[in-house]
C-alpha cells in the first residue's frame, strides 16, 4: 500500500448543544403493562421555552457557532476531516466557535450554548485512516455509479458532492482521479437534465450511451488505500477510531439528560 494516498490531515470531534431555558413535563396516561408478550406504556410530555425570544438566539448562535467549525472541514461518517494545510484555519475557526458561543452566553438570562471541539492528528502513512478513508470514496463513486444508472439526478449530485469534499483528503494524484470521475458523471446529469426532460425513456437511453471510464479508473485507483493484505499498521502509529464528529444532537437537551460539562481547560488544544 503506497503512503502518499492520503494527505496528512486532522480528525474532528465536534458537539454542542443548547442548556437551559426550557422545561419538560411528563405525565404518564397508561402505567406499563403486558399485552401479550409485548409491554405497553402511554404518556405525554409538555416541553416549556420560558424565554422564546432568547431560545431562538440560542439556535441561531449555535448554528454559527458550528457552521464556523464545519465550513473548513470535510464531512466524513466517521468525523469531520481537516487537511493538514488549513490548520491555521481550523484553530481560527474554532476560537470563532468559542466566540460566538460565550457572546452569546454573556447576556442570555435563561439559556446557555455549549462548543466543543477535540481534535487528532492523521499522518499520511496511517494504513488504518487510508482504508477508512478510502473505503467511504469506494462507496461515493459506487453511489454515483448506482445513480447514474437509475438516471436519477439529484442522487448523482449529492454523491459527487460529497466525494468532492472528501477528496481533499487524498494525495494529488488520487484526488485528481476522483475529480475526474466526478466531472464525468456530472455530465451525465446535465445530460439528461437538458435531453431527457422529464422522459423516462430518453433518459435510459442517454445511460445506456454513458462510458464512465474515469469513474472507474478513480475506483481502481482508491483500491489500494481499501486493500485488506496491507501491511498491518505499526505499533507506535495511533488507529483512528470512529467518532461522533458530525453533530447531529438536536437544537435543546432536558438538563437532566446532559452529562456535567466539561471544565473550559479541558478544551484546551495543543496546534504545535
Amino acid at each position: 500500500m503506497q503512503a502518499s494516498v492520503i494527505r496528512p490531515g486532522l480528525l474532528v470531534s465536534l458537539r454542542s448543544n443548547l442548556r437551559g431555558g426550557v422545561v419538560y413535563q411528563r405525565r404518564d396516561i397508561t402505567p406499563e403493562h403486558a399485552e401479550g408478550s409485548a409491554l405497553v406504556s402511554q404518556w405525554e410530555t409538555r416541553r416549556e421555552i420560558s424565554d422564546a425570544e432568547e431560545h431562538a438566539r440560542a439556535v441561531v448562535a449555535r448554528g454559527a457557532a458550528r457552521t464556523a467549525i464545519t465550513r473548513v472541514c470535510c464531512a466524513s461518517t466517521f468525523g469531520l476531516l481537516c487537511p493538514e494545510s488549513r490548520e491555521s484555519e481550523l484553530g481560527a475557526a474554532i476560537a470563532e466557535a468559542q466566540r460566538i458561543a460565550a457572546e452569546f452566553n454573556a447576556t442570555a438570562m435563561q439559556t446557555r450554548v455549549d462548543v466543543f471541539a477535540l481534535v487528532g492528528r492523521i499522518a499520511s502513512d496511517d494504513a488504518e485512516a487510508a482504508r477508512a478513508i478510502g473505503a467511504e470514496v469506494r462507496e461515493l463513486l459506487d453511489s454515483m455509479r448506482d445513480a447514474v444508472a437509475a438516471a436519477d439526478v439529484d442522487a448523482i449530485r449529492d454523491a459527487a458532492n460529497k466525494a468532492r469534499a472528501l477528496s481533499g483528503m487524498l494525495s494529488a494524484e488520487v484526488s485528481g482521479k476522483v475529480s475526474a470521475a466526478i466531472e464525468e458523471v456530472r455530465k451525465v446529469a446535465r445530460d439528461i437534465v437538458k435531453r431527457a426532460e422529464g422522459s423516462a425513456s430518453v433518459a435510459a437511453a442517454i445511460v445506456s450511451e454513458v462510458n464512465l471510464a474515469k469513474l472507474d479508473a478513480a475506483r481502481f485507483a482508491v483500491l489500494d488505500l481499501t486493500d485488506t493484505d496491507a501491511a498491518p499498521m505499526p505499533a507506535d502509529v495511533a488507529t483512528i477510531a470512529p467518532a461522533p464528529a458530525i453533530d447531529f444532537e438536536p437544537a435543546e437537551v432536558p438538563a437532566a439528560l446532559l452529562a456535567p460539562a466539561a471544565p473550559a481547560g479541558a478544551l484546551a488544544l495543543d496546534w504545535s
